[in-house]
């Protein structure tokens, strides 16, 4: 008899461009202390083995825009081009490739989540990468290892989701996959935040005040902490910080504290910048 799937893994990092595309920039003890939690994030991972990463980031109008733009996503592809142009690539400094895909998984999370009251889009092919899952994979799996379910948050333009609601389909998740045997060893990597703005004269500030205090409730694994956020209080860590939505989707996978392994404010990425691990 096949046993059921378990997560066996969760994380969460930021995806600044900076990380991979101009890493020299950062204060050489910052840099050394993100790339030293990624490494330990990428060997950890590889010790769990996964069947699947199911990896929860927001895009930046790459595949969605203003017309359409759900507040959540789910991707069922066998694979997704990653970065989506030539010259994204050069400024990534990542080589463009395609990335595997675990449809079967996708496909069951997606229903799952429809029978769980939750409504989100469907995207059965040509979903494509920008800087929101190149940048951590090229990190923790630049050999595209590991076939990918993609989950896509809005934060980039209002109306987001409710924090809590996020943190919801982070539960919804874990259930689903719990609820499945064909994917019996699944990691959550979730990417964004922290604190930055995007295309407004802020833009290259950090709110570490914001950050660390995130960090905190993340360590703390409270829900009740970690969805108690107003729009205005994370507007003040810029429009960018929206994106810890997925950190909010990885804790409610988790359902666990979590290990804060790296956090620099790196204006030179533009980006208050961690890398966590959940305490499972």
């Amino acid at each position: 008899m096949s046993r059921n799937g378990q997560i066996v893994g969760v994380f969460a990092a930021s995806h600044s461009p900076g990380i991979t595309g101009w890493p020299e920039r950062a204060p050489a003890d910052a840099r050394a202390a993100v790339e030293t939690a990624f490494a330990e994030v990428r060997k950890r991972i590889e010790e769990l083995r996964p069947d699947a990463v199911i990896a929860v980031s927001v895009e930046h109008f790459t595949n969605f825009h203003l017309g359409n733009l759900p507040a959540f996503a789910i991707a069922t592809g066998d694979d997704y081009l990653g970065p989506t142009t030539a010259e994204m690539a050069d400024f990534l400094k990542v080589r463009r490739r395609r990335y595997p895909g675990h449809a079967k998984l996708g496909r069951h999370l997606y229903t799952y989540a429809l029978e769980s009251e939750f409504d989100p889009a469907l995207v059965e092919g040509g979903l494509e990468f920008d800087e929101n899952f190149c940048v951590p994979l090229e990190h923790l799996d630049p050999e595209s290892t590991y076939p990918l379910v993609p989950v896509v948050v809005n934060g980039v333009n209002p109306p987001w989701p409710t924090p809590k609601r996020c943190y919801d389909l982070g539960r919804t998740i874990r259930d689903a996959v719990e609820a499945q045997s064909f994917a019996q060893r699944v990691v959550v990597l979730a990417t964004g935040g922290l604190s930055h703005w995007v295309g407004l004269p802020e833009s290259g500030s950090v709110n570490e005040e914001f950050d660390r205090d995130f960090v905190a409730r993340l360590e703390s694994g409270d829900p009740i902490r970690l969805t108690d956020y107003t729009q205005a209080e994370i507007d003040a860590a810029g429009n960018g910080a929206h994106e810890i939505r997925t950190w909010l989707v990885a804790a409610g996978a988790a359902r666990t504290g979590f290990d804060v392994l790296a956090y620099e404010p790196v204006p030179e990425w533009l980006t208050g910048t961690a890398v966590a691990a959940a305490r499972l």
